[in-house]
């Protein structure tokens, strides 16, 4: 038995890029309190790849991505950017070194157009100072404008979205709105994206373009891509990488259709049938819950 993916829809299983990694996550320790939410998690995602991070709701995939991003410190472990340590830097600094994310809950600002929500997303490397911004000429005129040009003319129709680059974004519809927060993680130049949850809440027509656009950014823009995503069909369909967490631990790591026959992974997805081994499995997490720092 294996995760329910068609085989027909893999990917052939093509070598992954050779060269260090763009990003490479080595032992990563996470307490809450008591509880322990990263265990020992390491990783490596190669440059211009697909790599996915799956896992049962709970398993500690936004927590890791927070980690990468900076928002959270890890206890223990290491995180390598191209070669060299971040674990020093704070988000902003990491996002100027070319890591921007997008989150599972969407993050826009609501109130604001299409255009000056991913307009948002230069934000860390704009160089313009507070007083070059008020008076809006000079330097400020320039940045904004070639900025501008850059997200009309390449993002912007990249994600074909120009018929709403004036709207509001609370005028769009779910979908959308994941389309204009990619724009946004785009604006910000990466070299790394992080997805989360990219096609959470999407119809079918909605996720096979966010699949195309993900495959685009990585083949046409050179960007590395690393993904948490549920929806297992579209993992197996564009990833070069698969790795599985369960209770913060990683339990599998390999080509997708390693992972998706796994027994490791089945049995965290779906259980073997057994009530004993259900009880075992509870037990396991409430041990994982309890550890000590």
């Amino acid at each position: 038995m294996a995760i329910d993916v068609d085989p027909s829809r893999l990917l052939p299983e093509l070598p992954l890029p050779s060269g260090p990694p763009a990003l490479a996550v080595d032992g990563l320790m996470l307490f809450f309190g008591g509880l322990r939410v990263l265990n020992g998690v390491s990783f490596e995602a190669r440059e211009g790849s697909v790599t996915s991070i799956i896992g049962p709701n709970g398993a500690g995939k936004t927590s890791l991505f927070n980690t990468v991003s900076g928002f959270y410190k890890p206890a223990a472990g290491a995180i390598r950017f191209r070669g060299a340590s971040i674990d020093a830097l704070r988000a902003p600094a990491r996002a100027q070194l070319g890591l921007a994310r997008t989150f599972q809950n969407i993050s826009l600002f609501h109130g604001m157009t299409v255009l000056d929500n991913i307009k948002l997303g230069r934000h860390a490397h704009m160089k313009s100072g507070v007083l070059d911004a008020l008076w809006y000429r000079g330097r400020a005129r320039r940045e904004e404008m070639e900025l501008r040009r850059e997200i009309e003319e390449k993002i912007i129709d990249f994600l074909e979205i120009d018929h709403i680059r004036k709207a509001p974004v609370s005028a769009l519809s779910y979908g959308l709105r994941k389309r204009v927060e990619l724009a946004r993680a785009l604006a910000m130049r990466p070299k790394v994206l992080l997805l989360d949850e990219p096609v959470a809440g999407m119809n079918r027509e909605e996720t096979e373009d966010m699949a195309r656009f993900i495959l685009d950014v990585k083949e046409e823009w050179g960007v590395t891509v690393l993904m948490v995503e549920h929806d297992m069909g579209m993992v197996m369909d564009i990833s070069d990488h698969v790795v599985v967490l369960n209770f913060g631990q990683v339990i599998a790591s390999g080509k997708p259709r390693e992972v998706a026959a796994n027994p490791e992974v089945i049995a965290a997805y779906l259980g073997s049938g057994n009530v004993e081994d259900l009880r075992a499995r509870v037990r396991q997490g409430a041990q994982a819950k309890r550890g000590a720092v």
